[in-house]
């Protein structure tokens, strides 16, 4: 679908919707060309016990995201360059492959450990080769400043020039290499808590339960059927103006999302957090540094068109941009944000009776919590969050159960994720209203955020200069307050729609 006007000789740029298709179903890294049109990028979606062995596999794996390859074509022996790089512990990795092997497998990803292991002995090998050679002509080097025969001298000048040449293309060679090691190193997901049940989503262990389904003595409307008689929604003509999965909200619909919006932020920042409204525009390179990789062939991402732009899917993208190649004090940390913004998802993929409605649209209102804070911290403050979470939705009479998702439901970024998932009668089913995601120092070695331990002793170097202590990168966390559509399907009784109403307005005063 493309569109193009002129206005009173202003030309609007052209916008166009297009998917990329991906041949694999997980988040294996792909040779692609940056994407020229408003087209679908991929989009998918915790600190490890202090004395665990896995909190250091969590330093040696945290790596970025695919960067996107400007070329028009790639053959089979072009090397993708990637736009920036991670500090990935290529020999932490091979030192414990049985571990990270294991938890490729748990995790269902398609990474690829072999190819890594394989790369990285090619690199050492050919770095050995280039520091030989760079010795050689060095010694050639010093040769030469001393008094020599002229055909000595002719001599070193020629083996001086092979050095050189021979180094330049295994140079070559080192970067190419390089490159694409980081490239399949990236594709590696985070290791995953300890406590984390095995298996697909089914295996996912209940943590919590709140309240028990509503029983009605006259059959149940599911939301449209309510929308409809009460005029809240009209989904016929925002099919018209913007296509399916798209929708208006009208009369108290509409002061509804305001008070949960308005209710929801309020009720987070007593709890030290700061409000944020985001760009809803990002630099993709900042998708792909949150973590956002290829999880099969449906596609999340809108993209703008000739620009290196796209739409955001949840407010965690440009939160978590803020801090981008920073150093923070620690006595800054820990830094809580909670944010409202619009999100943008294709949506590619779903279908049926359960995605109907507002279960799954292609743009919805939504307030986000994340978190930055020190390493040994982050799973406090993972508990903080879903606590949040679930006295927010106590607070609202919601039925609802909280679970503790397996390794095969969790995306690249994620130690360890908690779901939370409502009753809706209208759907006869749990449906997810909210999650929780500590992604440890995944996400913070691809943006570069740090922080400098303030009690880490210092040193005096020789020259008398002191030396700092070494920085650390944050732990990152990202959690759901209040998903507007998801919230409007789980409706209870009116008084407490109404009470919800009131108090927002109140408080709002």
């Amino acid at each position: 679908m493309a569109l193009q006007c002129r206005l009173s000789g202003t030309t609007i740029q052209t916008l166009k919707m297009a998917r990329i298709p991906i041949p694999s179903s997980s988040s294996r890294f792909i040779f692609r060309t940056r994407p020229k049109t408003l087209n679908s990028a991929l989009f998918s979606r915790h600190t490890p016990p202090k004395a665990h062995p896995f909190s250091v596999l969590i330093r040696a794996l945290s790596a970025q995201a695919l960067a996107a390859a400007p070329a028009a074509e790639i053959s089979d022996n072009q090397v993708v360059k990637p736009q920036w790089k991670a500090a990935i512990d290529f020999k932490w990795i091979r030192d414990n492959k049985e571990a990270v092997a294991a938890n490729i497998k748990n995790r269902n990803s398609n990474a690829n450990l072999e190819i890594v292991l394989g790369l990285y002995d090619k690199m050492l090998n050919l770095q050995k080769e280039v520091e030989r050679l760079r010795g050689e002509r060095n010694n050639v080097a010093n040769k030469m400043k001393g008094k020599l025969e002229p055909s000595e001298r002719q001599k070193l000048v020629e083996e001086g020039k092979n050095l050189k040449e021979a180094l330049t293309t295994l140079e070559e060679d080192l970067i190419n290499l390089r490159d694409e090691l980081q490239l399949e190193a990236q594709c590696i997901p985070n290791m995953t808590h300890p406590d984390v049940p095995i298996g697909g989503e089914d295996s996912s262990k209940l943590r919590n339960m709140v309240g028990s389904p509503f029983s009605f003595d006259f059959p149940v409307k599911d939301h449209l059927q309510i929308g409809k008689e009460l005029d809240l929604f009209d989904f016929d003509s925002a099919a018209e103006v913007s296509g399916s999965k798209f929708y208006y909200l009208k009369n108290e619909a509409v002061m509804l999302e305001m008070a949960l919006v308005n209710w929801t932020l309020t009720q987070v920042r007593k709890k030290g957090f700061t409000p944020l409204t985001t760009p809803e525009i990002v630099r993709s390179s900042v998708v792909e540094k949150c973590g956002f990789q290829p999880r099969g062939e449906n596609t999340q991402v809108y993209s703008i068109e000739d620009s290196d732009q796209c739409l955001i899917g949840t407010a965690e993208i440009p939160v978590g941009g803020i801090h981008m190649d920073s150093i923070v004090s620690e006595s800054s940390l820990p830094i809580k944000y909670v944010a409202f913004s619009h999100c943008f998802r294709t949506e590619a993929g779903a279908a049926g009776t359960a995605t109907r409605g507002l279960y799954r649209v292609h743009q919805f209102s939504k307030v986000e919590m994340f978190i930055l804070c020190k390493q040994e911290e982050s799973d406090m403050y993972h508990e903080e969050l879903i606590k949040i979470e679930e006295d927010l939705f106590s607070s609202l009479g919601l039925h609802y159960k909280t679970l503790d998702m397996a390794t095969g439901d969790l995306g690249a970024p994620a130690y360890r994720k908690f779901d939370v998932e409502a009753w809706m009668p209208g759907l006869e089913r749990y449906g997810e209203i909210s999650s929780a995601s500590n992604c440890t120092d995944y996400q913070s070695r691809r943006l570069g955020i740090r922080y400098r331990p303030s009690e880490s002793p210092s040193t005096t170097s020789k020259k008398g200069k002191t030396n700092q202590a070494a920085t650390k990168f944050v732990h990152t966390l990202n959690a759901t307050a209040c998903a507007v559509p998801r919230m409007l399907i789980k409706r209870k009784r009116d008084w407490s729609w109404k009470k919800l109403l009131l108090d927002s307005t109140v408080e709002h005063v």
